[in-house]
């Protein structure tokens, strides 16, 4: 799509834009502005599920991009007014400079006490020292045009930041509609709701869960060939976040998981990394809302923190497909402006955790999952 195209080229130039703040939040808004158009063709889309997915990633890409473009933008307005502060009394005397030249007729310059000689040598230094004069005025002319167009941006930014906080609420909206509306999914199986709530009941681990999968269906579960051996080390995280928690470290509750766990914003899209059956969705134990998913036999992707799951028990979903929503309150536009936070994480305020089970033993997720880029 146009706007997931745009997103990837701002990503790509993210250094040149971190040196234009203005360029980052325009682009931003037009990455915005296209999602918006895109959640009107999601309605005409023949896989509204997909077309719905891509906008709100769309539309995640691009609030984002024009959050860290504004908080770039009043960083550097804030830097520019404090220097223009600062050179106050040198600003003063410049223009006071630049005026008189510019005013006193050209006779009276002619004059000088120490006569031709000295008004000819006075004529070579004001020659020497104009173009310094000139260079210094354009330069505080330029800082402040900057100063005006940084702070325009952020006046206008509050229009755009609330039509695109609405269009991904919107777009989430449709989206869970359109799953519940979606039977052209094929199934490897029917849940048994009784052995599942017997299942629940009788387990105390994830292990014990995990290894009583099998008898949740109400027969056989079908038998599969598909394997992502060959991705392995190379599967997509489910989500845009940053690594708070490797296998095997402890948390600030001085809890130890042999899942990492992931921080995200609020609401955000979870997707399903590879094609695989959604072996199990729903709360269970100590870990909230979670799905579990089998994208070949033996290997599970478990996925814990969610506030919304999507899909059924058994369905077999593609590559791409939304499973859930994060947790949280969409931020509001004061905080997406704030520069108090920015640079430290603190916006993704929710967490994800995620644990791979090989053979129904815990393996490092960092074995599967490319955990060296933030998204």
């Amino acid at each position: 799509m146009r706007v997931m195209a745009a997103a990837i080229a701002l990503s790509l130039a993210g250094q040149a834009i971190a040196q234009n703040p203005s360029r980052a939040a325009l682009e931003a808004a037009e990455m915005l502005e296209q999602a918006s158009i895109s959640l009107t063709e999601a309605d005409s889309a023949r896989d509204r599920v997909r077309a719905l997915t891509e906008t709100i990633q769309a539309y995640e890409a691009g609030l984002s991009a024009m959050r860290d473009g504004l908080r770039m933008a009043a960083t550097r307005e804030a830097q520019l007014s404090a220097e223009l502060r600062t050179r106050e009394e040198d600003v003063a005397q410049l223009l006071g400079v630049l005026q008189t030249i510019e005013t006193t007729a050209p006779p009276v310059l002619m004059l000088h006490p120490s006569g031709p000689l000295g008004a000819a040598r006075t004529g070579m230094m004001l020659s020497e020292v104009t173009p310094g004069l000139n260079a210094k005025a354009e330069d505080l002319a330029r800082d402040l045009q900057e100063v005006q167009t940084l702070r325009l941006l952020q006046q206008d930014a509050a229009e755009t930041l609330t039509e695109g906080l609405s269009g991904v609420q919107s777009a989430r909206t449709r989206l869970s509609e359109a799953i519940a509306d979606r039977t052209d999914l094929p199934k490897r199986f029917v849940e048994d709701p009784i052995k599942t709530a017997i299942l629940i009941s009788s387990t105390e681990t994830l292990d014990g869960f995990a290894s009583g999968l099998s008898e949740i269906s109400e027969g056989e579960i079908a038998a599969t060939d598909a394997s992502v051996a060959s991705r392995k080390g190379d599967v997509p995280l489910p989500v845009q976040g940053i690594l708070l928690h490797r296998a095997g470290e402890t948390d600030a509750a001085g809890v130890t998981r042999p899942g990492l766990v992931l921080g995200t914003r609020p609401r955000a899209l979870v997707t399903a990394p590879t094609a695989a059956t959604i072996r199990y969705r729903g709360p269970l134990l100590d870990l909230g809302n979670l799905i579990i998913l089998e994208p070949q036999p033996g290997l599970l992707f478990v996925f814990s923190g969610l506030q919304e799951v999507y899909g059924d028990i058994g369905q077999v979903i593609p590559e791409g497909t939304p499973v859930g929503l994060m947790p949280g309150a969409a931020p509001e536009i004061g905080a997406i402006l704030s520069t108090s936070g920015d640079g430290t994480g603190t916006d993704r305020s929710e967490t994800l955790y995620i644990e791979i089970r090989e053979d129904n033993s815990p393996v490092d997720p960092e074995s599967w999952f490319r955990t060296n880029k933030d998204g």
